[in-house]
């Protein structure tokens, strides 16, 4: 491994997108303006050009109907296979408007620069119907809203050439069997399991040919790996029947048992969304293809997917983060997403993930698209679900072509799934596949019988092929009783780690001073060149080098740069995505230096030594929420040595992201024993800002946990949450999250105004060797014997206790901060409660409303399991989590402070 700084060095080009560097950062190459390439010399591409200029000026009318077919052909195809939508008779390709008469047809027209063929003259009749069969058939595109002249005119190139090759006969009858394995699967499962709702593919067979193309291609441009996500419907038919999943483990499924191995801990989940990754050999190349687990909410998979296809990226050391100049974003994994017609329209994370396409630190290098449209959207009628004319209509927003096909046609179904492979390969962007399907008689019998009757296969060959098929599924289903599901988890790169104990564990991770001077030094180490702004050198360059000499002081900004900084050093990678991360909402961040005269970027951390293994990605993410937090969980589950960590601009901003922390976050493991080391900040605090921007919502968190209320919690709750309140139990908590032989989300309630707070500070003897995080905080100024009453609370109203203790000189309070609420720390907490004997009277003190905060959470628990029974101090119940008046704000505070000492 090279230094960053080389690494990532570029010389000057042409550029599209600077993000602030011309040089690039870990993490986003500075993309190249997409040139046309030809092996033709200058000079002859110059001529031809000419030549098609001059050809369209000669015979601009009929340049201009080949240009209305390119763009309203699509209206007049022949895509429904139900017949119950007529094709369109489009007034724009009516030939008066071109002045085209009758007495034109036999006129010869060249065909260079107008239309692409093999012939270079053709009569004005036969290029009409050329047009007809290409651009009005069972397969049609939109592709003129594309952006550039180069894409459209590759467009229409590749889809005027592609689209009248046929087949050859062996791949044809390939597609015939494998379709024909596809119903029988389905009828298979129709008559073993009547009653069991399976989401069967029938009329979507030929989906599995466009997997098979997308595998296919994969194999021959250099994709190692793909990552797939999709709906119910066909998904147990492709796993089964391209995916090589074991239909025993779908069988036992289905007949109640579970696909748990033994030894693992998880409950499982609904036959619909199980998920397998597997290795494929194509042309005697290897691809690896992920179908990665899908929840009940619709498209909620898709960020995740992508996600999931950004780290493959960085995990290979491709794409955006290679070390190759002439690597290109989205080199080595492809990521493919299936959709239902439907919730391609409605649901909103679509448009939230479309959004990445050409975002630095999320672009992917394009997808492929494909919307399974069966006429229905489940619960809706197509034409009253949408108010476009198509599902596909909102990838236009991007300017994505689309390709439309009838499923009836499997053929066409191939050579779209080509035109869209080739698309992503020379353009690096989404591509949409629009495909038809239908619930009437069969696409597999059809196409196998015209295969016959062509002479392509035999009945008995391909009788042969669902025989052995048959065979196999009649085989797996004898095995239910006895075949045991191997363990598919915690492998590969995720070798070496387990499931989490039942009980807690204490990891030391603490770093030794030389380590965290070094990285407190390099942190803020800016290059002569990067014209700093002068606030940010004295109040975050200058401030930190004095404080990393004292060794004292050291805010929730260093300690989070000391805790990501020794990650770095020991060669774990560190990502930050949300809203202004790089800077920060409340500037404590400054993890990226910004040139005040250039714009150019500059983060220091990435340039600590020329051996440095470890890198910091900062992704300044879109104004999203349900997306970006999608899209982190994908990353955060395909390496455990990369620590992923998403901060909301304000705590209450997860409720955008809510179904993945309901279907993703807080189960992922649970149901399919996915491990995810994903870290949540969540700024929180009764400030008086308002209801949006005070509480995290933590008692909805808590409420999500699996913590016992009657017995002692160990590390293998689903996810834990946290509200700390010194800079070093920040710093050891960002490292615990690495350090441990297990991965568990976590939920930080962060801090505002204990981020620059005088007395929210750590020394470097807090991070040092053998220190770790406290769960339990103690008071270490109370004296035990005076204490008559002992106050829990936790997170910054600590601070606001301790000062008004201070103030008012009592001598009888003790205060402990609970910094971990689950899993629930119940053996400190007794350990706390035993040190006070003459404490008479407990209390619960929170700044949040009592039908909201920790109180419902804490009370059980202490009464049940620590054996003390707690007296809640508070702000009343509320249908808020703030009030918006600010002297009533603060009347509420007062209180809370009274009532917490008077009573």
């Amino acid at each position: 491994m090279f230094s960053c700084r080389a690494r990532f060095s570029r010389a000057l080009r042409l550029w599209e997108r600077h993000y602030h560097s011309r040089s690039g950062v870990y993490g986003h190459r500075t993309k190249l303006a997409t040139t046309t390439s030809s092996s033709d010399s200058e000079s002859d591409s110059d001529l031809g050009e000419l030549a098609a200029v001059k050809n369209r000026v000669n015979h601009s009318n009929v340049y201009r109907l080949v240009e209305a077919y390119r763009r309203y052909g699509h209206r007049k195809s022949r895509l429904d296979p139900l017949n119950l939508k007529q094709p369109e008779k489009p007034p724009e390709l009516e030939l008066t408007n071109f002045g085209i008469k009758p007495s034109n047809n036999n006129d010869i027209i060249p065909l260079e620069g107008i239309f692409n063929c093999e012939e270079d003259v053709m009569r004005v009749s036969d290029l009409i119907h050329n047009l007809e069969v290409q651009y009005c058939g069972s397969i049609a595109a939109e592709f003129e809203h594309l952006e550039t002249v180069q894409e459209r005119e590759w467009f229409a190139k590749q889809f005027e050439t592609k689209n009248r090759t046929p087949l050859p006969p062996e791949r044809q009858g390939y597609l015939a069997k494998l379709m024909l394995k596809c119903q029988e699967f389905d009828k298979f499962l129709a008559s073993k399991f009547t009653t069991v709702k399976r989401y069967g593919g029938e009329g979507g067979e030929s989906m599995m040919c466009i997997f098979d193309e997308i595998f296919e291609k994969s194999s021959k441009s250099g994709i190692t790996d793909l990552v797939i996500c999709m709906p119910h419907r066909g998904r147990l038919n492709f796993m089964a029947t391209m995916l090589k999943f074991p239909p025993v483990v779908m069988f036992q499924k289905m007949k109640g048992m579970t696909e748990i191995p033994s030894g693992a801990k998880g409950s499982g989940d609904v036959l619909s969304h199980l998920y397998t990754s597997v290795d494929l050999d194509y042309n005697n190349e290897s691809v690896h293809v992920s179908l990665i687990p899908n929840p009940s909410h619709l498209e909620a998979n898709n960020p995740v997917a992508v996600g999931k296809t950004r780290a493959k990226q960085q995990r290979h050391g491709v794409g955006d983060y290679s070390g190759d100049d002439m690597a290109r974003s989205g080199d080595g994994v492809l990521c493919v997403q299936v959709h239902g017609d439907a919730s391609f329209t409605a649901q909103g994370v679509v448009a939230e993930t479309f959004s990445f396409a050409e975002c630095p630190h999320f672009n992917v290098g394009g997808s492929i698209h494909l919307i399974v449209n069966n006429q229905i959207g489940f619960t809706t009628e197509g034409d009253r679900g949408r108010s476009s004319r198509y599902c596909s209509d909102q990838g236009k927003i991007n300017s994505y072509p689309v390709l439309h096909v009838n499923a009836d046609s499997p053929e066409d179904v191939i050579k779209a799934t080509s035109i869209a492979m080739e698309y992503r390969e020379a353009f690096r962007k989404d591509p949409i596949m629009y495909n038809v399907i239908r619930s009437r008689p069969s696409i597999p019998d059809q196409y196998a019988d015209k295969l016959v009757t062509e002479g392509v296969c035999t009945k008995e060959e391909l009788s042969s092929t669902v025989k052995d098929w048959q065979n196999v599924l009649l085989d797996d289903l004898s095995k239910v009783d006895t075949s045991k599901r191997e363990p598919f988890h915690l492998q590969d790169q995720w070798a070496g780690l387990s499931q989490a104990s039942d009980h807690v564990t204490t990891w030391q991770t603490g770093v030794e001073a030389d380590i965290l001077k070094f990285v407190g030094a390099k942190s803020v180490e800016v290059p002569s060149r990067i014209n700093v702004h002068p606030t940010i050198q004295k109040t975050h360059i200058e401030r930190r080098v004095q404080k990393m000499l004292t060794g004292a002081g050291l805010d929730w900004g260093i300690c989070e740069a000391l805790a990501i900084g020794s990650l770095l050093h020991q060669g774990f990678n560190v990502r930050i995505s949300g809203q202004d991360v790089g800077r920060a909402t409340f500037s404590h961040r400054h993890a990226m230096i910004v040139d005040q005269q250039t714009d150019e970027m500059w983060i220091p951390l990435n340039d600590m030594s020329p051996e440095q293994k470890g890198f910091l990605e900062i992704a300044n993410s879109s104004l999203s929420e349900e997306a970006v937090l999608g899209f982190e969980y994908g990353m955060s589950l395909e390496s455990p040595r990369n620590l992923t960590i998403w901060e909301a601009q304000f705590g209450d901003f997860f409720n955008g992201a809510q179904p993945i922390i309901d279907t993703y976050v807080t189960s992922g493991e649970t149901k399919w024993l996915l491990q995810s080391g994903l870290v949540m900040l969540l700024p929180n605090g009764m400030d008086g800002a308002g209801p949006e921007h005070s509480s995290c919502r933590i008692e909805r968190f808590l409420q999500m946990c699996d913590s016992k209320e009657d017995r002692i919690d160990g590390d293998d709750i689903n996810f834990q949450i946290v509200n700390p309140t010194t800079p070093a139990q920040y710093f050891h908590l960002l490292r615990r999250q690495i350090v441990r032989n297990f991965r568990k989300p976590l939920v930080v309630a962060a801090p505002k105004i204990l981020l620059r707070h005088p007395q929210a500070t750590s020394t470097l003897a807090d991070l040092g060797p053998g220190t770790t995080f406290s769960p339990v905080l103690a008071d270490s100024n109370a004296n035990p014997s005076s204490v008559t009453r002992h106050v829990f609370c936790t997170g910054k109203h600590y601070y606001t206790l301790l000062k008004e203790r201070d103030s008012r000189q009592t001598t009888d309070m003790a205060i402990t901060r609970i910094e971990s609420l689950c899993p629930f720390p119940a053996a400190e907490i007794q350990a706390e409660v035993k040190k006070y004997p003459n404490a008479s009277d407990f209390i619960w003190s929170q700044e949040e409303h009592r039908n909201m905060g920790p109180w419902t959470f804490i009370a059980p628990r202490f009464e049940n399991i620590v054996g003390c029974k707690l007296r809640y101090v508070g702000r009343d119940t509320l249908g808020t989590p703030a009030v918006g008046i600010g002297s009533v704000h603060v009347a509420e505070a007062e209180q809370v402070i009274k009532d917490t000492f008077n009573q």
